[in-house]
């Protein structure tokens, strides 16, 4: 298939991109760099540099190419920062993700896998969870996805777009070309990289008094090229499948100081830790039911053990030290 990826040059977009061009697939990957890297972006694969916020462009750019299906992973995802300024992320979250939809439509694409997010859940009322548990999302990441998962609903009845939704829990881990670089860096495994490398002296361990056994938030996370893999399933049975939503975990929760041990394992560097205050919207749980994907397409995570996620991401790290610390002190 010709497909289109949105936020292509970003983390989880970088992978997916690298397992769709190995499967074959004709892939153009689209993102304007405020958060990707040119680098990051398969050697085989097409990138355009481009706002779905730029309505015009956008659908001159989708009409001119003529592609069979669109992956989107294009967001706005700090969800600090969706509290703090919520007007960006429904902006780029949902204008942008609207604005990509019409695009599709008048160019005649039918066909949309879109990356959302556990956030859509809120605080579960109990776990693990099913993609039929209540949706009340506490932080304005979860509610712009959430909206954007509602508009897909209306879009198939009025122009038969068929669409997947993967609610991703806690993507990490790396591929030998793809690895995990932002700026700022807020997610945890690379930050506590950052620590038993000496660029930060200590991790701020945000919530310690959490209805946790630890008292610290409690994840699920899942391999980022396991994600991928997600995607292509969903992409080759899009057609069969119609219209769903899907969680993408392993079932499994780890907490935040369970990580900061196993990081502590994997690098054989001593952590130091700070604790630190409540961050403002995270749930104490989020541990995902993911039996409908395995029924509906056959997937599983092939790298469920939160020990060997680490030590790609470490690998990567290690052997791209130079890059991220080059674009941290930008």
């Amino acid at each position: 298939m010709k497909i289109l990826v949105t936020g292509g040059a970003g983390y989880i977009g970088s992978v997916v991109t690298e397992r769709l061009v190995e499967g074959g697939h004709d892939v153009t990957a689209l993102d304007n760099l405020r958060h990707g890297h040119r680098d990051a972006v398969h050697p085989s694969a097409r990138l355009i540099i481009g706002d779905l916020l730029d309505r015009d462009w956008l659908f001159a750019a989708l009409h001119e190419a003529r592609y069979d299906a669109v992956v989107h992973l294009a967001a706005e995802a700090l969800i600090d920062e969706s509290v703090r300024n919520p007007g960006l992320f429904f902006r780029v979250n949902l204008t942008g993700g609207l604005n990509l939809l019409d695009a599709m439509v008048a160019a005649g694409v039918r066909r949309l896998v879109f990356s959302s997010t556990a956030a859509v859940y809120g605080e579960p009322e109990s776990v693990p969870i099913g993609e039929d548990a209540p949706r009340r999302p506490i932080n304005a990441y979860g509610e712009s996805k959430l909206a954007f998962e509602r508009a897909l609903g209306w879009y198939e009845r009025a122009h038969h777009l068929r669409h997947v939704s993967l609610r991703y829990f806690n993507a990490c881990g790396a591929t030998d070309r793809c690895g995990e670089r932002h700026e700022p860096e807020t997610h945890l495994i690379p930050i506590l990289f950052d620590v038993a490398l000496g660029i930060r002296p200590a991790i701020d361990l945000f919530g310690t008094d959490y209805d946790t056994p630890d008292g610290t938030c409690i994840r699920d996370y899942i391999h980022v090229r396991d994600i991928a893999e997600a995607h292509v399933r969903c992409l080759a049975n899009i057609d069969e499948i119609g219209a769903d939503a899907f969680n993408l975990g392993n079932g499994a929760g780890y907490s935040n100081r369970e990580v900061i041990d196993t990081v502590r394992h994997v690098t054989g560097r001593p952590i130091a830790v700070r604790p630190a205050p409540r961050r403002r919207g995270d749930p104490a749980r989020l541990i995902a039911s993911a039996t409908r994907i395995f029924e509906r397409v056959g997937w599983q995570p092939a790298m469920p053990r939160l020990v060997d996620m680490i030590e790609t991401a470490w690998r990567w790290r290690v052997r791209h030290a130079s890059a991220v610390a080059a674009q941290q002190t930008r």
